[in-house]
């Protein structure tokens, strides 16, 4: 290569790097408000909310203290779009007195929920998650986006602290003779990571890492490792709490305080 090609391929380089780099500077920085992109309806326009409560009152009704409730944005450009930030542009659906294919519905794809919840699309291509890319389900089936509050890093809150997941997992449902606290009082999530995990089972962290979260004391010596009151540096190296024949009921037990089977 000569070394004239080489400074040609340099400048190349530059021109591109500047332009990528513009680019970006220019669609992050220039815009002083939030920028949404609602799902489309062919050949409708928005109508505004007001229009959805009459047919769906209930659900508007609810709707009002909700935290998707927020993304109702005013003004000309957006004619106040509240439900059609979700669903699309409503006009077809009114003056067809209602009907499916006429608006979209977020139960049917995770599309529309992707368009502000960006993280979960990431979660979901995890090696281990919830089948919603897949198509077998969707978020609504865990979560109601119309009623509750949605605080940062949680999402709309889920059907009591582990309903949603023991009307599929119901192998796991208690009650339990001796229960493991963490499934009683915080839920499944203390454990599992909903969406998705690059652990097996969903899982938040891997072999014992995941015990020791909760299950962890004050070292007193150089050769123990003490969980529980008991030694055990005998066991760590069996696998996990749960696989390697100490605590296999992780989510409760009828027989063993300990979480035996």
């Amino acid at each position: 290569m000569t070394a004239k090609t080489k400074r040609y391929r340099l400048k190349i380089a530059l021109v591109s790097g500047a332009v990528a780099w513009a680019a970006a500077v220019i669609s992050c920085t220039t815009v002083s408000r939030t920028v949404v992109a609602p799902p489309e309806v062919a050949g409708a326009t928005y109508v505004g909310s007001d229009d959805c409560a009459i047919c769906h009152e209930a659900i508007a009704t609810k709707f009002v203290g909700s935290t998707h409730a927020k993304l109702k944005v005013d003004g000309g450009n957006a004619s106040e779009i509240g439900c059609e930030s979700c669903h699309g542009p409503g006009s077809i659906h009114v003056q067809n007195g209602g009907g499916l294919f006429s608006m979209i519905n977020p139960a049917e794809t995770p599309d529309t929920c992707f368009q502000c919840h960006l993280d979960k699309r990431g979660e979901f291509s995890l090696p281990n998650t919830h089948p919603v890319l897949a198509g077998d389900m969707t978020c609504s089936a865990c979560h109601d986006p119309h009623e509750g509050s949605a605080s940062v890093g949680t999402g709309a809150p889920l059907a009591g602290v582990s309903a949603s997941c023991l009307e599929c997992h119901s192998a796991q449902r208690g009650p339990y003779v001796f229960e493991h606290e963490a499934v009683a009082r915080d839920g499944c999530t203390m454990c599992h990571s909903p969406h998705g995990s690059v652990n097996q089972k969903m899982l938040k962290a891997r072999n014992a890492s995941l015990c020791l979260q909760c299950h962890f004391q004050e070292q007193t010596g150089p050769s123990t490792i003490s969980i529980g009151g008991r030694d055990h540096s005998g066991f760590l190296n069996r696998g996990t709490c749960w696989s390697a024949g100490c605590h296999e009921a992780v989510h409760g037990s009828h027989v063993n305080s300990s979480l035996r089977f």
